[in-house]
């Protein structure tokens, strides 16, 4: 198994997220990968109730949205469009290719090399791998160039234990704030879903893997803001990485089709704590099965010819 990071990937990649100088009254403006604004220089209220008294607050004009508007606004600013630059292309390409196994964990990123395989100049690449390295998909090497991120059973216990702490407040949140709009939006994604996985076909995974993630977007999309959507967007992303192998384990009987079922009804009918729970087991199941497989003596590359 290739060595762990110095520090965790999870907690790098929270870093590489968080601006140093960030505070809560000094943030001009955030970006999402693909170089969009995130937010604006904050107005002050008083201001605001000085200019026009009648103004509402933005946080009485927040709770005046349906809940399914918020979530298809905060899930566009998280980088849920489609790659419209050359740069945002590449960029998607070489994560994909990462989390995929085709760029293998530990492999130096030859630009003279990619360049020619992706039909782009180096400038582009050497800007959408620095996108990568801000992901923590791909690890700066100083004067020595780049290389793909090592995988580490430790990094997914570190990235699966924040994703849990962050993605169950969310779904409680919007458990107790959805309304029938954002009911009606997980159960479209949930019936979408449901076609892809049952059971998960080899040819549908990547169309099962954008849909995976509309699913866990909409559960929280009555109340996740663009920070919520872009860390837990971060994190699934690493977790593909395992994930696949999880997938490929000799004899997994895992039915993720009944996980999801489990969470969609439960979150539907405003059960909390079992929606709760329920996620929660979700989440923890990739982790559980490569931990018992590392004791079994199971090694990544042994994983990945099983297949």
């Amino acid at each position: 198994m290739p060595e762990n990071l110095d520090q965790p990937m999870a907690k790098k990649a929270f870093l590489a997220l968080v601006p140093a100088d960030a505070t809560a009254a000094n943030v001009t403006a955030a970006s999402d990968a693909n170089g969009r604004r995130l937010s604006s220089r904050p107005v002050r209220r008083d201001t605001v109730t000085r200019q026009n008294p009648d103004a509402r607050s933005p946080d009485d004009a927040a709770s005046s949205m349906s809940s399914s508007t918020a979530a298809s606004s905060l899930a566009s600013l998280a980088g849920d469009d489609e790659p419209r630059t050359l740069i945002e292309h590449t960029y998607a390409r070489l994560r994909d290719d990462i989390i995929e196994g085709r760029l293998l964990p530990d492999e130096k990123l030859r630009v003279e090399h990619l360049r020619q395989s992706y039909g782009v100049s180096a400038g582009t690449l050497r800007e959408a791998i620095t996108r990568l390295v801000s992901d923590a998909l791909v690890v700066a090497e100083g004067q020595r160039g780049f290389r793909v991120a090592p995988i580490a059973l430790q990094d997914l216990v570190d990235l699966t234990e924040l994703r849990v702490h962050i993605e169950i407040d969310a779904l409680r949140q919007s458990i107790r704030k959805g309304d029938d709009a954002w009911r009606s939006s997980v159960r479209e994604v949930f019936d979408e879903l449901s076609r892809y996985e049952q059971p998960i076909r080899p040819e549908h995974r990547h169309e099962w893997e954008r849909l995976n993630m509309r699913f866990h977007d909409a559960l929280i999309g009555a109340h996740a803001t663009p920070w919520a959507y872009k860390m837990l967007r971060m994190l699934a992303r690493h977790g593909e990485r395992y994930r696949r192998y999880s997938m490929r384990l000799p004899g997994s009987a895992r039915d993720v089709h009944a996980e999801h079922t489990e969470i969609y009804e439960a979150a539907v009918n405003g059960k909390e704590a079992r929606a709760a729970l329920a996620l929660e087991a979700h989440i923890r199941a990739t982790v559980d099965l490569l931990v018992d497989a590392q004791r079994r003596g199971l090694r990544w590359e042994e994983i990945d010819a099983a297949s």
